[in-house]
């Protein structure tokens, strides 16, 4: 009997990047920034996109673990801090898979040529969040051709929407004003600062690649590589989508919810077949998109809930597999509650209802990755034995100044998405966003207190001493299942019989 196990190969390292990070509903939200998203794609790519890649590399293959980055900062920080972000890190998931869920009826509206009650759009999207929750049932490594398709077919939109945007601007003008002032950033424009955080959301998804590293042939070189390899190819990717978009609509004009699908549709027109396959394999990639993510998220919440930091429903795993089940019904039942709040007469919410979750889903996630940083400063200082295959390049000052710069970057772009900055109508309809962040951090602090009670001891960090135990507990393992191997090697062996000796 084989015991041979699949594993990824690179290009499916990279490919699962592209499928990971890579997402294309954000793109619109991103172009609506107009030509000042030039200067920050380039800026939040050398500030933020370098330094948090560098600092994922260097745990994801320092600390090899389910947790990925709930177990870093656990580490750094204890159970307090890991319950928290396990929450963070969870939560931001299913309302995700709400927020695209809202697409799915009106886009397939587009392609049939028809326009859905409400009964028969709740279905759709319910069909769609629970699809996706039966998607995760599967292991990741016998799931790689949806991580590889989904991100070839990304990718294929992508370069699509840039192609039409140049072939359209060259027949008909740009739709936005090219002058040389509408690419220099304007701080006193709160409407772009908003979608800011969009930018470094489309950067975020590296630290889930570590968590597949049980599955990857060489976690330790593949791991730095596909990270800075994937990080720029992603980059280039979004900038040429983001011009195509702003190629055919203005900036203060392009949709949050479908400003990709209409910037199409005005380009080819609505009966073109090229934007029906737009639009069909765009609906495809979202399936995707949502299978990639949830074998991180729902490993980091099985994980957490083995600990105590998140409920028990979570740790429960299909006996077959070994995935996460209890996780992905959960992810489903919070999806399809939130779906819900479109049945609720506030056009501020229903009607808004993709930006709002959406939006609800970026903070979440950002928030999570805040205290990362500072833990790996931490876990530099208190376990500086640990062997790391890659390291962060920069010491001293230095690397606290760079390590700063994106902290400071996701606790302003958090802001600036759900707090009204001024009194416009516009910046009011960030309120429904504030109270729902605010309702799911208290929901959060009561479900780590409820969780904590099945744990009979508190983990408060990682000291120097009970790093070098670690340490050495490992060691002592390492060296057990190597003699465990080498015994059985020679109980393998085929030994010469002996000829009977002669008297």
């Amino acid at each position: 009997m084989s015991n041979k196990v699949k594993k990824f190969s690179f290009i499916s390292v990279i490919l699962s990047v592209i499928c990971v990070v890579f997402v294309a509903e954000a793109a619109a939200p991103a172009a609506a920034i107009g030509n000042q998203q030039f200067f920050w794609w380039i800026f939040l790519i050398i500030t933020f996109l370098l330094p948090y890649g560098m600092v994922v590399a260097e745990l994801g293959t320092t600390y090899d673990s389910d947790g990925g980055l709930y177990d870093w900062i656990r580490d750094a920080f204890g159970d307090r801090w890991g319950s928290r972000v396990a929450w963070y890190y969870w939560i931001n998931f299913p309302l995700w898979i709400a927020s695209l869920a809202t697409l799915f009826p009106d886009i397939l509206g587009m392609v049939l040529g028809v326009e859905f009650e409400i009964a028969p759009v709740l279905l759709i999207e319910l069909a769609f969040v629970w699809i996706v929750v039966f998607m995760s049932f599967s292991k990741v490594s016998d799931s790689a051709w949806i991580l590889n398709g989904g991100a070839v077919l990304k990718v294929l939109i992508a370069v699509s929407v840039g192609g039409l945007g140049i072939w359209y601007a060259v027949n008909n003008g740009f739709a936005s004003d090219m002058s040389p002032h509408t690419f220099i950033p304007d701080l006193t424009n709160t409407n772009a600062l908003t979608y800011l955080s969009i930018i470094l959301f489309n950067f975020m998804g590296f630290e889930v690649i570590c968590t597949f590293a049980g599955a990857m042939k060489n976690p330790s070189r593949d791991i730095p590589k596909a990270i800075v390899l994937g990080g720029l190819a992603i980059g280039a990717i979004y900038l040429f989508c983001s011009f195509g978009i702003g190629a055919a609509i203005p900036a203060d004009q392009i949709d949050p919810d479908f400003g990709m699908i209409y910037a199409v549709m005005t380009m080819v027109g609505e009966a073109s077949p090229i934007f029906m396959l737009i639009c069909i394999v765009f609906l495809v990639t979202l399936f995707a998109n949502m299978a990639s993510w949830s074998f991180g998220v729902n490993y980091v919440a099985d994980y957490a809930a083995k600990h105590g930091n998140m409920p028990k429903v979570f740790a429960r795993e299909s006996k077959k597999t070994g995935m996460p089940t209890g996780a992905a019904i959960v992810n489903g039942v919070v999806a399809s509650l939130a779906l819900m709040l479109q049945l609720i007469p506030i056009p501020a919410i229903s009607d808004g209802i993709f930006w709002m979750l959406f939006s609800m889903n970026v903070v979440f996630l950002l928030i999570s990755y805040i205290p990362m940083f500072p833990a790996f400063l931490k876990l530099r200082r208190v376990d500086p034995n640990r062997t790391r295959v890659f390291k962060f390049p920069f010491k001293g000052k230095f690397m606290l100044v760079v390590l700063a710069i994106p902290a400071i970057e996701l606790v302003l772009s958090i802001i600036a998405t759900i707090v009204p900055l001024n009194g416009s109508e516009e910046e009011l309809s960030k309120i429904p966003m504030l109270v729902g962040v605010l309702v799911f951090v208290v929901l959060g602090e009561i479900i780590r207190v409820f969780s904590a009670r099945g744990r009979k001891t508190e983990f408060k960090g990682l000291t120097p001493a009970l790093a070098a135990e670690r340490l050495a507990e490992e060691a002592a393992e390492e060296a057990a299942e190597a003699e465990g191997a080498d015994e059985g090697a020679g109980e393998g062996e085929t030994v010469p019989e002996k000829e009977p000796a002669v008297s």
